[in-house]
């Protein structure tokens, strides 16, 4: 079993690249974390620090360590929180976070009983990995593949829309057709979103697709990148309501049903009787 307080002093180590820095931090002699280090790496059969007269390094050893570590020391964390009932951790993909749930974190902080709520923003892939591992009590994303132990609901329904610079060709349309989007090009924007999905389903199987350039990583990227001209993107209609409403952006909605995507809420089955998860759910979904 690793210790965790050997662990917290690795990953202080590691961050600060000095023992006294690290020591002073975590308020505590500079031998003690010397024996913390060295107890740990006795346990792993590993060196995981180099030492130099300019201070330390970390060796390929303690950086295959440390994502582990901080990951070990969150699920003590979190189980802290769920014992003591004091916190809740919601996880949200970039697009979700950013655009459309954080009033609604307000909203439910406000009230007078609520639990303190720590809100993480990532791309989809790592927010469903960190949901798995624990370190999650509820995420909120736009691609979820089902797992045993795990309970998802429906939040919303979040229209696609094509979004162009104002002096584009089509910037003028009220809509657009689901034949004429077909032969597009499109700027790509984050992985992981499911959006390959919905354009499978919308299209067919069988096509014809717009074709992808690009990978830009995020959703600001694209929008970003629209902006100058580089080309044009599919969106979610929340996530450029700021720019459509500054003039910056053109939104079109597709005149076929069909193009949009359904934000689910994810939550361990484990959690289903925990007050601040059932709150906090029933708050976002009702």
């Amino acid at each position: 079993m690793l210790n965790l307080v050997w662990l917290k002093s690795f990953t202080t180590l590691v961050h600060h690249r000095s023992f006294q820095a690290a020591a002073r931090h975590l308020g505590i002699a500079q031998p003690t974390l010397s024996q913390h280090i060295q107890k740990l790496e006795e346990q792993l059969d590993a060196l995981l620090v180099r030492r130099s007269k300019s201070g330390c390094e970390p060796t390929r050893a303690a950086l295959a360590l440390m994502p582990i570590a901080q990951s070990m020391l969150r699920l003590e964390q979190r189980a802290r929180e769920a014992v003591g009932g004091t916190g809740l951790r919601v996880g949200a993909s970039s697009n979700i976070g950013i655009y459309l749930l954080q009033p609604h974190v307000r909203a439910f902080r406000d009230a007078a009983t609520a639990p303190e709520v720590d809100l993480v923003i990532d791309n989809n892939p790592a927010i469903g990995s960190q949901l798995t591992r624990g370190e999650l009590d509820i995420a909120i994303m736009e691609w979820w593949h089902p797992k045993p132990g795990f309970r998802a609901i429906g939040w919303r329904q979040e229209p696609m829309v094509l979004i162009t610079p104002p002096d584009h060709p089509c910037a003028g349309m009220q809509v657009i057709d689901r034949e004429m989007l077909s032969g597009m090009t499109l700027l790509g924007g984050e992985p992981g979103t499911g959006t390959g999905r919905i354009l499978a389903n919308f299209f067919g199987h069988s096509g014809p697709f717009p074709s992808v350039a690009m990978q830009l990583g995020s959703t600001e990227a694209v929008k970003q990148a629209v902006k100058a001209g580089l080309g044009v993107s599919l969106v979610m209609a929340a996530c450029v309501s700021e720019e459509v409403r500054a003039g910056t952006l053109r939104a079109i909605p597709v005149s076929h049903s069909g193009l949009s995507k359904s934000l689910m809420v994810i939550s361990p089955e484990s959690l289903a009787g925990h007050p601040p998860v059932s709150e906090f759910i029933r708050h976002l979904c009702h």
